[in-house]
């Protein structure tokens, strides 16, 4: 609690002026807190994640051998909240490794641009929703982004039509992070030279980081090449656990030290990973499994769709039925029926949606992730199951 005034905490300066200034002289220990962050909450309340001094050396091993190639000097944006491990990650990195970190009080895109040239940036990480705003942004013409050199983005799924279109503008090394809030971010990473369209990975998240294990798991057995099942890591990096939550973190981490994502995806023959979608998201109709991901894919493809979201509404029939909820483009016209035409040229019959609605921006946390909870919530009143 950083506000003075609140009827049962102190507010900070209150808080650390109550205490002395001698340093007590303690030695870290490898299972104490460092910080506690909160899951996103878009699928449930958010619960507080207890990361350690062992987990953060274990990041800082696995980020600085792999991915994170910051040098002294550089200029790093953080633009993502310090509240969120991407961006909490990135400001501590960009200091360890000498950076000069640019932090952002929010996301404002023609501030960031206009940052971009005036400092220099040369490192910054973009959720996919940030980077779909900065193309649609009308200053991103003239923004001057020659010394951007790393794009680092994730936290949510990117469609190919966002990420070619933003590999042409930027210009820059692209580089997908996946992790979680719980796996202090790290998992998986996708690297420049992957990016080629022609490999076929752009939908990936790419190999497991160093220091990472990763596992598909379907029905208590490890999943095929291509068959979905869920993510499970394996690491230093595993946070301690949920705070005051014990029946939360036995239900998440396995006596092997396996921690179950929530997110369902699939291996290819290369060893590159695929992540479908969260597996509370997934749409079940007609007892077939739809992820909103795929779908979003599609539809973004479109040349009249800003942005979409996919969720499951009821249907008498099928249980599911699936439902686009669609941002359009400024003086956009579209036919509702032209985009599920669009659709079921690129997905399965069963995936593309039976109906859309449009709407003027999608409810999304800080972080950019789809708050898909308020948007099936309309449709879902009145039922005791939220699924089909």
């Amino acid at each position: 609690q950083f506000e003075p005034g609140h009827a049962a905490w102190p507010g900070f300066r209150d808080w650390i002026g109550a205490h002395s200034d001698v340093d007590p002289m303690r030695t870290a220990q490898a299972d104490d807190d460092v910080i506690q962050l909160y899951t996103s909450g878009t699928t449930g309340l958010p619960k507080g994640v207890q990361l350690t001094e062992a987990n953060y050396a274990a990041c800082f091993k696995s980020a600085s051998t792999a991915w994170a190639l910051i040098e002294p000097g550089d200029s790093v944006l953080v633009c993502m909240p310090l509240f969120h491990v991407a961006g909490a990650n990135l400001g501590i990195l960009g200091l360890l490794m000498g950076g000069r970190c640019i932090i952002m009080r929010e996301v404002d895109i023609g501030l960031m641009l206009r940052l971009f040239g005036e400092h220099g940036v040369r490192h910054a990480f973009l959720a996919p929703a940030i980077i779909n705003m900065v193309l649609q942004h009308p200053e991103q013409a003239q923004a001057d982004l020659t010394r951007l050199d790393y794009v680092y983005y994730g936290a949510s799924p990117i469609s190919e039509e966002v990420l070619t279109r933003a590999q042409a503008r930027f210009g820059s090394r692209f580089m997908q992070l996946y992790g979680l809030t719980e796996t202090i971010g790290g998992g998986c990473y996708l690297p420049p030279e992957a990016h080629d369209p022609a490999l076929g990975k752009l939908r990936s998240c790419g190999r497991p980081s160093p220091g990472y294990e990763i596992r598909v798991r379907i029905d208590g057995r490890d999943a095929e090449v291509g068959e979905v099942g869920e993510i499970e890591l394996r690491s230093e990096g595993i946070m301690k656990g949920y705070w005051n939550r014990p029946d939360a973190t036995a239900q998440s981490i396995d006596s092997e030290g396996w921690f179950r994502s929530g997110d369902a995806g699939f291996f290819d023959a290369d060893g590159y990973l695929f992540i479908h979608d969260r597996v509370k998201d997934m749409i079940v109709t007609g007892g077939e499994n739809v992820y909103p991901a795929e779908v979003e894919n599609a539809l973004m493809s479109h040349p009249a769709v800003a942005d979409a979201a996919v969720i499951g509404v009821p249907d008498d029939r099928w249980g599911e039925a699936v439902k686009a909820i669609v941002v359009l483009r400024p003086d956009a016209v579209m036919d509702p029926e032209d985009v599920i035409a669009h659709c079921r040229t690129l997905i399965a019959g069963y995936k593309t949606p039976k109906t859309i609605d449009f709407i003027d921006v999608l409810p999304r946390n800080p972080s950019g992730k789809v708050l898909r909870r308020e948007l099936r919530e309309p449709y879902w009143q009145g039922r005791e199951r939220r699924v089909g």
